[in-house]
């Protein structure tokens, strides 16, 4: 039997989990598998930051239905409970807010204890399936890492018990700074287009992928006129998702925005290292952007991350309002290039913490299976209380 299994499915999971992983594999104290739930394909992991990085191929892949939500979810339940049947964990253990992290379904039906890594985040908005996911598994959850004292407190206010919960810090500081050098050679692996495009110029970096925000024309269009109201260059890596409903809806966007299909990490932190702002619906874009004292205009109704507005990092720009200003949008975003803010999220050693949390645990022997076959309904369901 090993300690854990961890179960990721798409690539900024990955990412934010490289340094967990790449500790896990040093210790010789805990064992652990990597397992790629498939929510995203496999050619993910050929992106070079993932080489430079060194993660691991995956140790298992599942096969699942990808066609909708629905499929994607109930695929991932059915793979993750398969897949249990035939390998022994102490724990298992999932980061972030997407379909894949709905395997805990499957994990609990096994009534083996689960770990959340980004746990108690909330936007309070409903609408959104990540909302709905964050609070599936941190009410299924043994052990949760909340990146904040802030997520921790929102997790306490439904009830989760305090002795589940531990604040570690934000790992993807701990990317961001351990690989600093490593994304300042981002640029080699932009196509020369792109190169010559920003020539050394300001220029701002546009991102746009939510759901409620490309799949609704008038948010669409508010985002659009958002970028259009710029003289600047702008340049915005689109999704093939962004670009169908672009297209669909008839949305022109002017000719100082360079469209650009998706890019890889290295590429894109590079470029939003040299951007003079960014814009974006992305809760770990302006995050990061944050962090590498970058502003941004975060393009969302609600967001699980206020903390970058608390710290003047970032401006709120919501698509689903009409008649807005968008000039003085930009330019409020322009005043903060003149301003410094220290980040919240942590000091670069929240991976560590993790790691030596679970070694710690699992030397305690707090790790655990529930057999289904003789589960003690009367004792905690945590391993934790």
């Amino acid at each position: 039997m090993k300690d854990i299994g961890l179960i990721l499915g798409i690539r900024p999971d990955v990412i934010r989990a490289s340094k967990v992983i790449k500790l896990l594999s040093e210790s010789s104290d805990i064992d652990f598998d990597f397992i790629w739930s498939g929510q995203h394909y496999s050619e993910n992991m050929k992106d070079v930051f993932f080489k430079q990085l060194n993660v691991p191929t995956p140790d298992y892949e599942f096969d699942i239905d990808t066609t909708n939500d629905a499929t994607t979810v109930s695929s991932i339940i059915k793979e993750t409970y398969s897949h249990l049947e035939n390998h022994k964990y102490k724990a298992i253990m999932f980061l972030g807010d997407t379909n894949t992290v709905m395997g805990s379904i499957g994990v609990a039906q096994h009534n083996i204890p689960i770990i959340h890594i980004e746990g108690c985040m909330r936007s309070y908005d409903w609408r959104m399936p990540e909302e709905k996911y964050r609070k599936t598994i941190d009410h299924l959850s043994d052990r949760i890492y909340a990146y904040l004292d802030s997520y921790k407190k929102q997790g306490l206010n439904e009830g989760i018990s305090e002795n589940i919960i531990k604040v570690t810090g934000n790992p993807i500081v701990d990317i961001l700074e351990e690989f600093s050098e490593l994304f300042s050679s981002g640029e080699e692996y932009l196509d020369r287009n792109v190169k010559k495009f920003i020539n050394d110029n300001p220029f701002v970096l546009v991102t746009s992928h939510r759901r409620e925000n490309i799949l609704n024309k008038n948010s669409l269009k508010n985002i659009v006129d958002l970028i259009n109201s710029s003289n600047k260059k702008i340049l915005f890596p689109m999704g093939y998702a962004t670009q169908r409903q672009i297209k669909e809806f008839g949305l022109i966007l002017n000719k100082n925005v360079m469209v650009i299909d998706p890019i890889g990490y290295l590429e894109f932190i590079y470029l939003l290292k040299n951007s003079q702002y960014c814009i974006s619906d992305s809760g770990t874009v302006v995050e990061e952007a944050c962090i590498l004292n970058i502003p941004s205009i975060q393009m969302r109704y609600s967001t699980e991350r206020p903390e970058v507005y608390e710290v003047g990092a970032s401006i709120k720009f919501d698509p689903t309002l009409e008649g807005q200003k968008f000039e003085d949008i930009h330019l409020r975003a322009d005043s903060l290039n003149s301003r410094k803010w220290t980040h919240p999220f942590g000091d670069g050693k929240s991976s560590k913490l993790i790691v030596e949390d679970l070694i710690d645990l699992s030397k305690k022997n707090i790790f655990h299976m529930h057999n289904k076959e003789d589960y003690d309904f009367d004792i905690s369901r945590s391993f934790l209380q």
